[in-house]
């Protein structure tokens, strides 16, 4: 099954990312890291925190209706709380915020196994709604 079925892209397959809940202007996604998502002191690389978090919030328009059938990011802040420790899985819940025609805003908290925060987010994204 190609991951355009699944629903998700290849960098998802490619990251370990999966999704845990949806709820209307909500996504909850995982990502296990890994030695290789590791940076030059040890800890998980902060783009591969980015692209857990911008995925959870692209994630999250997509339960809009009308449908959202592409969005793109086109504006992202990351703020790095405390460093994530290479094994441990992450948990990122993306919001929408606001969700117009062409542009949406969302926010995003990424989270440790045990609750602590590891990073915040929000981002602005283009998007083509689905015909109605």
């Amino acid at each position: 099954m190609s991951s355009k079925t699944r629903g998700h892209s290849r960098a998802w397959d490619w990251l370990g990312i999966h999704e845990v809940a949806l709820e209307e202007g909500q996504a909850v996604v995982e990502m296990t890291s890994t030695e290789d998502m590791a940076n030059h002191a040890g800890f998980v690389h902060g783009g591969m925190i980015s692209a857990l978090a911008d995925s959870a919030m692209g994630r999250s328009l997509r339960t809009l209706k009308p449908g959202v059938a592409r969005a793109m990011s086109f504006d992202l802040k990351l703020s790095f709380i405390s460093a994530a420790k290479v094994g441990e899985t992450l948990r990122a819940t993306g919001n929408v915020v606001h969700a117009g025609r062409r542009t949406a805003v969302t926010d995003c908290r990424v989270d440790g196994p045990d609750g602590r925060l590891v990073a915040t987010a929000s981002a602005t994204f283009a998007i083509t709604r689905e015909k109605e």
